[in-house]
């Protein structure tokens, strides 16, 4: 089984590398910078050697003296030796070699490697001869007997030393930069991997990408939504599930909440500017309930998490049984006043006043059936006639009279519609309702008219009405000026909104003796955006 290399062992792997790369970098430099040195240092010294030479009057006056050229070797040859060069030559004006430190190199025909030499001018350089480079110096030989006529000129070369030579002759000092550099480099990693492993609590690289890696499966597994900022309000992690919610794009996480034009409401849930469990956001068509949770670690914040459910279906639910429980509240003030009037048809039974039970069964069924007609013949909706008549009984019940508007006018409505204005009449009644309180003589007036596509809802209370700094503030999600605000609280009115909007609707307030309360909803909802 391959034992796994340590933290430590990794960051002093790699940092022998670097050094080893570092180290071959540098002795590349120390070579190149070598052989620059050798060639500026010698090319001087063969210059000045061979401009010595050149300049000898044997050399000068005995050049084409052929008795002479063994004396003309001599003097070459202990130029060269004083210069440490590799070589010296006297050579004619035809390029021919007349006297060499090598005598078999006489009579050899000499390459110029561009040299003007023989128009009178001194030249130095690097040449190559059968594979060796040499710097090499060309100094004119000039005749003073022939108005400084060119006769020939002196070479002087030396040798430079190849790579693994300067190499070589770098070693001792590499070899020091070594050793410093790897007492440095352990030392340095053993410090760093000991600083890192304090900062990852001690885990190994693999163990930390395990556990981002089940970090990352786990955050994109919950069902629910999670979404997490940091202090200067920045997404710092986010699951499938809220991008979705919250229609967010996929390159979200590091961007700030300011930057995505988030809803204002969800903007101030998710930075804590709103507090407490269980808080409503709605979006669209969705209903949200989010919880966020400052996270600290050491004593220090580092951001929040937040948490989000979507509740749409709950809150449809919950609007279905809105109904039910309208129905039966009804039914139950029905039956509670069926009995009142039972006990007093009883009494009059009892006390044999006859004629008088007739006259107030007649009354009764007259009183009822005046309502039950009234609201049938303005409203043809079954479910929305229905709903006016359980939620006069309720009105009644505590002392409030429900008026049906004679402008009213409803016909036969397609479900849809019909559910979208159950939910609106009714909430707008019963934030109504709930207005007037206990105050005597309180009353409650609908009107609903369906003209040009639309149908209009006015509810008209004797209430206080609302402050006009409050006319938009009413329909946020999560407003109430009720006592027990429990998180179900502040609903209603944000649900009308929602159900106008996505019709393409809208619903205002508006204070007349009272506040009114104006929906408008298309009959189709084709027009809405």
């Amino acid at each position: 089984m391959i034992r796994r290399v340590s933290l430590a062992g990794q960051l002093l792997i790699l940092q022998l590398g670097i050094m080893l790369v570092v180290l071959v970098a540098v002795a590349a430099v120390s070579v190149a910078q070598a052989q620059a040195s050798f060639r500026e240092v010698q090319g001087r010294l063969v210059m000045s050697v061979a401009e010595r030479a050149a300049a000898t009057p044997l050399v000068t006056q005995h050049l084409g003296d052929p008795a002479r050229r063994a004396a003309l070797t001599a003097t070459v040859d202990g130029y060269r030796n004083l210069a440490g060069a590799s070589y010296a030559l006297v050579v004619g004006t035809d390029r021919r070699v007349v006297a060499a430190s090598d005598q078999g190199q006489v009579g050899q025909v000499v390459e110029l490697h561009g040299s003007n030499v023989l128009q009178g001018r001194a030249w130095e350089g690097v040449a190559t001869e059968g594979g060796v480079r040499s710097v090499v110096a060309h100094a004119p030989i000039l005749d003073v007997d022939a108005a400084g006529r060119t006769v020939g000129f002196v070479v002087v070369g030396v040798n430079t030393p190849g790579f693994w030579d300067s190499l070589g002759s770098a070693a001792p000092n590499l070899l020091t930069y070594l050793g410093v550099a790897s007492v440095l480099g352990v030392a340095g990693s053993l410090l760093l991997a000991r600083r890192v492993k304090r900062q990852t609590l001690g885990l190994e690289p693999r163990a930390i990408t395990r556990l981002a890696e089940h970090r990352d499966t786990m955050l994109h597994g919950i069902k629910e939504g999670v979404i997490g900022l940091d202090p200067k309000g920045r997404v710092t992690l986010v699951n499938d599930e809220a991008m979705r919610l919250l229609d967010l794009p996929a390159s979200i996480v590091g961007r700030a909440l300011d930057d995505l034009g988030v809803d204002r409401r969800l903007f101030d849930v998710l930075t804590g500017q709103v507090e407490g469990p269980d808080q409503i956001v709605m979006l669209g068509e969705r209903v949200l309930t989010l919880n966020r949770m400052p996270v600290a670690t050491r004593g220090r914040d580092i951001g929040s998490v937040t948490t989000l459910r979507d509740r749409t279906e709950l809150v449809s639910l919950q609007r279905e049984l809105d109904v039910t429980r309208t129905t039966t509240d009804s039914l139950r003030a029905q039956a509670h006043e069926f009995s009142n009037q039972l006990h007093t048809i009883s009494g009059l039974v009892e006390l044999e006043e006859y004629h008088e039970v007739v006259r107030y069964v007649s009354r009764l069924t007259r009183s009822q059936a005046r309502l039950n007609d009234r609201v049938t013949t303005l409203v043809e909706d079954p479910a929305v006639a229905a709903l006016l008549i359980a939620k006069a009984s309720q009105a009644g019940e505590r002392g409030i009279q429900l008026r049906i508007a004679e402008t009213t006018r409803l016909g036969r409505i397609d479900e849809r519609l019909s559910a979208d204005l159950t939910t609106v009449v009714g909430n707008l009644v019963d934030n109504a309702v709930d207005a007037i309180g206990h105050a005597p003589d309180g009353w409650v007036a609908v009107e609903i008219a369906h003209e040009n596509g639309h149908v209009r809802v006015v509810v008209r209370d004797s209430g206080p009405g609302v402050a006009p700094e409050l006319a938009e503030e009413v329909f946020e999600h999560g407003f109430t000026t009720k006592a027990a605000a429990d998180g179900q609280r502040g609903i209603g009115l944000a649900l009308i909104r929602m159900v106008c909007a996505r019709r393409g609707g809208q619903v205002s307030v508006r204070n007349d003796e009272g506040a009114v309360f104006t929906a408008e909803l298309p009959v189709s909802t084709e027009a809405a955006p």
